[in-house]
């Protein structure tokens, strides 16, 4: 049994990609070394990772694992607010971002802002593709890919148990509208 459930999210994985090989090439992906080199790092040893994540979050955050799709917390989620690393707090994604790609996890369009996310060739799984970590604590939270909407033309694809919400006050909800 945990076989074929590992050979139905391979597939399904695979599927989400739409057959696309994209990986750092992409010149849809633009990377601020500059406001990456100037976050700063949240550094703990695994023992401390255990103790403070819940199992399924160590999985996914420090193994890079994936959770089932259609399955997770946000991926339906419709709140205004601010998503961010489960790990550490990193402000990753405004739910002005997110949108319905159908694959099963939360999808944006682009991070809230440029250096919040580390990007890194993920050749697993029989497939290539761009792994997406936050680049404070490095966690796992997902991939990207080049078949999102405008303005970007990326899907970040997102593990629900990678991230946390925070909602917009009554004040920030009303500037959005306006």
């Amino acid at each position: 049994m945990k076989y074929f459930f590992a050979t139905v999210v391979v597939i399904l994985l695979n599927n989400c990609t739409n057959g696309q090989d994209m990986d750092m090439r992409s010149k849809k992906i633009k990377i601020d070394e500059n406001a990456l080199s100037s976050v700063e790092k949240v550094v703990k040893s695994e023992e401390e990772w255990r103790r403070l994540l819940t199992p399924e979050q160590y999985y996914i955050l420090r193994q890079k694992g994936t959770e089932r799709p259609f399955s997770g917390k946000f991926y339906k989620h419709k709140e205004k607010g601010i998503y961010v690393c489960a790990a550490c707090g990193n402000e990753l994604f405004s739910s002005n971002q997110k949108f319905d790609s159908g694959c099963g996890w939360p999808s944006f369009f682009d991070e809230i802002a440029k250096g919040r996310i580390k990007y890194q060739i993920d050749t697993s799984h029989g497939m290539i593709r761009t792994e997406i970590m936050c680049a404070r604590c490095e966690g796992h939270l997902g991939h990207v890919f080049d078949d999102g909407p405008a303005p970007t033309g990326l899907r970040y694809c997102v593990n629900s148990l990678a991230i946390d919400f925070k909602k917009a006050s009554q004040e920030t909800k009303k500037q959005e509208e306006e």
